[in-house]
């Protein structure tokens, strides 16, 4: 089952005042992962451990809905955040892994 987001109202605000820019941007993301071999999954699970490294809260949540709209379990996701225990530390693991947490249905 596929998560549909409403773009936040900064993003909507990028594109209404920088549509030619933003248009580039979401074309180079898409260029980029169709220009090797990787999946979409695993494309988007590398883009959610950047995300994480950076600590970005905003990027980590949208990397996480579209890995899982591309088949990622849970269990995938946070093991993709486990492995840079050794790389970026605990805490910053800990902090992503509580941002990936689906609420209970």
């Amino acid at each position: 089952m596929s998560e549909k987001k409403v773009p936040s109202k900064h993003y909507q605000n990028l594109l209404k005042r920088f549509p030619e820019v933003m248009a580039a941007v979401e074309n180079l993301g898409t260029t980029v992962k169709d220009a090797g071999p990787l999946d979409r999954k695993t494309s988007e699970l590398i883009q959610l451990a950047v995300a994480a490294s950076a600590q970005s809260v905003g990027s980590v949540h949208s990397h996480a809905r579209r890995a899982r709209a591309e088949g990622a379990t849970q269990e995938e996701l946070e093991h993709a955040l486990l492995l840079l225990t050794s790389t970026i530390g605990f805490p910053k693991v800990a902090a992503a892994l509580s941002w990936i947490q689906q609420p209970a249905k």
